[in-house]
C-alpha cells in the first residue's frame, strides 16, 4: 500500500450511507462565540472500537468532544447515537441517551471517596442496582476495589483517571468520549491506561472516541484515527495507513515512513 493510497484526506462528514454506527457526528461546527473553532467536522465510531483524534494543541480536538456531548452549542451539524438524533441535547440528556464523557479536568469529586464517586456516577440508576453495577466496574478496574474508602483527592493521577472512567462506566454508556486521559501521567502509566483500560472499554462493546496528544501510544490501541489541524479534519485512516503517510509521520511520530515504531500499531482493516 502506497502512502498516497493509505492515509486519505478526511471527508468533512462521516459516511452518509452508514446509519448503524454507535456514534455519528456530521458537519460539526462550534466555538465559544465569534468565529467557529471547528468547522464541518465529521467522525464516526462503531461499537467495540477505539477511534482516536490526534493533532497539535489548539486544533479543536477537545472542542469537538464538547460539541458532541452538548457542553457547547452547535452552530451547525448533527449528532446521532445508535441512529437516534441527539443534536442539541443538554449533557444530562446525552448521558440518558448513552453517552459517557470524561473531561480532561474536573473528572472526579475530590472530597468524596472512591465509593461515593462511583455511586454518583450511577445517579440515574435505582439504588437497588448500584451494588451490582459497581461490582461490574470494579471487575474492569480492580485496583479501585482496594481503595473504596479513600478520598478521590488522595489518588495518584493514574488512579484518578481510572476512577473517572469507572464513574462514567456505572451507566454502561454505548459511547465513551475521553479527553486527554493520559495528560500529566508518566509514560509507563499512560501506556498502561491506554493499552489495558481503554481497550477494555471497547472490548465490552462500547464505542470509544478518544482525544490524545500521545500519538504513538494512542495509535497502538486504535482501530481508526482522525487527524485535526486548524479546526478541520486533515486526514484519517487506520493506524497502519497513517504510519505509512510521510506527512503524518513527520508531523506526529517524529520519524520516517517505514521505520519500526517504538509502539506497534494496530493493523486495522
Amino acid at each position: 500500500m502506497s502512502a498516497d493510497s493509505a492515509a486519505r484526506p478526511a471527508d468533512s462528514r462521516a459516511l452518509e450511507t452508514d446509519r448503524t454506527a454507535a456514534l455519528r457526528a456530521d458537519g460539526i461546527t462550534a466555538g465559544y462565540g465569534g468565529d467557529p473553532v471547528i468547522r464541518n467536522v465529521g467522525v464516526r465510531a462503531d461499537a467495540g472500537t477505539v477511534v482516536s483524534v490526534v493533532g497539535p494543541n489548539g486544533s479543536g480536538k477537545s472542542t469537538l468532544l464538547k460539541a458532541i456531548t452538548g457542553v457547547l452549542r452547535l452552530s451547525a451539524g448533527q449528532v446521532r447515537i445508535n441512529g437516534r438524533d441527539v443534536t442539541g441535547l443538554a449533557p444530562e440528556e446525552m448521558a440518558r441517551a448513552g453517552v459517557g464523557y470524561v473531561p480532561q479536568v474536573d473528572d472526579v469529586f475530590a472530597p468524596l471517596t472512591v465509593r461515593e464517586n462511583l455511586e454518583m456516577g450511577g445517579y440515574l440508576l435505582d439504588r437497588a442496582d448500584l451494588p451490582s453495577r459497581m461490582e461490574g466496574v470494579l471487575a474492569v478496574f480492580p485496583r479501585l476495589g482496594t481503595m473504596l474508602r479513600r478520598p478521590a483527592g488522595k489518588l495518584s493521577g493514574g488512579e484518578r483517571k481510572m476512577l473517572a472512567m469507572g464513574r462514567v462506566l456505572m451507566l454502561r454508556p454505548a459511547v465513551f468520549l475521553l479527553d486527554e486521559p493520559t495528560a500529566n501521567l508518566a509514560p509507563a502509566i499512560a501506556h498502561s491506561l491506554l493499552g489495558e483500560h481503554v481497550r477494555q472499554l471497547a472490548e465490552q462493546g462500547a464505542a470509544v472516541l478518544i482525544v490524545e496528544q500521545r500519538a504513538r501510544a494512542v495509535l497502538a490501541v486504535s482501530d481508526h484515527t482522525y487527524v485535526m489541524s486548524g479546526g478541520e479534519l486533515r486526514m484519517q485512516g487506520t493506524p497502519a495507513e497513517l504510519s505509512d503517510s510521510p506527512d503524518f509521520v513527520r508531523s506526529f511520530l517524529g520519524g520516517r515512513p517505514g521505520e519500526e515504531p517504538p509502539v506497534s500499531v494496530r493493523k486495522g482493516s
